[in-house]
C-alpha cells in the first residue's frame, strides 16, 4: 500500500511496517501526518495484524514540523500541524496492538516525540541523535507533548537536558538513560529488520488488541486524556 509519495506499508508476516521514503528530512505537515495517520489505519483494519514498526529511509527519521511550509501563516499553520499530530499520538495510543519505532537516523523536536509515541524504541547506533530542539529554535512546547515527555523520558534530569539544554542523545546514550529500548549496529535495514522482530515477537503473542489499546491508555492517562478527542476510533477486533 502507497499513501502518495509521503509514505509506504508493508506486510511482513503479522507486522505492518509504515516507511516514510526517500532521502529528505521527513518533516511533519498536516499531509505528511494524514499519509501516516492513514497508513496506521490501514493496519488497524488489516484482518491479522498483529504490530506496527514505523521507520524511515535517509538519515532523518523525522526532523520535527515543516517549519518552511509553517512560514506561510506561522500562527495558523502551526495551530494545524499540532492538532493533527495530536490525532496522530492518539491513534497511536488507541492502536489495538504493539507499536515499535525503528529510529533509522535523526529524530527531533516532534520527530522525537512521534517516536517516543510508540510503545518501543529502536535505535540505529551509529547514526542520529535523539534532540528537542525546541529551545534552540524559539518553539513553545505545548500541553500534550509536555505529558509525552513526562510519561515516557523517565526522569526530571533527563528531561531537562532534553529540553532546557537541548542535548543530543546517541542511541547509546538513550539506551543508558531509559529513552530507547535498544541500540542496533549496522544501517537503516538493520535497525528495520530489529524492529520488525521485536514487532513479531510481540504479535505472536495473540494479546487480545483492544486490551492492549486499554492498557495502554489506562498506562498513560493524562496523555490520553490530552489527546482522545482528536483521534479515530479503532475499530472493535477480538484478538491480534
Amino acid at each position: 500500500m502507497a499513501t502518495g509519495d509521503l509514505c509506504t506499508v508493508e506486510r511482513r508476516g503479522r507486522v505492518h511496517l509504515i516507511t516514510l521514503p526517500g532521502a529528505g528530512e521527513h518533516r511533519l505537515n498536516p499531509a505528511l501526518i494524514s499519509a501516516i495517520r492513514s497508513a496506521v489505519a490501514a493496519a488497524c483494519a488489516s484482518p491479522g495484524a498483529g504490530a506496527l514498526v514505523m521507520a524511515a529511509e535517509g538519515k532523518f527519521f523525522c526532523n520535527g514540523y515543516d517549519l518552511a511550509w509553517a512560514r506561510g501563516d506561522p500562527s495558523g499553520r502551526i495551530a494545524a500541524v499540532r492538532a493533527a499530530r495530536r490525532g496522530l499520538v492518539a491513534d497511536l495510543l488507541a492502536l489495538p496492538m504493539p507499536t515499535v519505532a525503528a529510529v533509522t537516523g535523526h529524530a527531533a523536536a516532534a520527530g522525537c516525540g512521534l517516536a517516543l509515541a510508540h510503545d518501543t524504541v529502536v535505535m540505529r547506533a551509529s547514526r542520529g541523535f535523539l534532540y528537542m530542539g525546541e529551545v534552540d529554535a524559539g518553539i513553545k512546547i505545548i500541553d500534550y507533548f509536555g505529558e509525552l515527555l513526562r510519561q515516557k523520558v523517565p526522569d526530571a534530569a533527563t528531561r531537562r537536558d532534553l529540553v532546557m539544554k537541548g542535548e543530543k542523545m546517541t542511541a547509546a546514550e538513550a539506551v543508558r538513560r531509559g529513552i530507547v529500548d535498544l541500540a542496533v549496529d549496522g544501517g537503516v535495514d538493520d535497525v528495520v529488520a530489529a524492529a520488525v522482530t521485536i514487532a513479531e515477537g510481540l504479535a505472536a503473542r495473540g494479546w487480545d488488541g483492544e486490551i492492549v489499546a486499554e492498557i495502554r491508555k489506562a498506562a498513560w492517562p493524562e496523555l490520553w486524556s490530552k489527546v482522545k478527542d482528536y483521534g479515530c476510533d479503532a475499530p472493535s477486533r477480538p484478538r491480534l
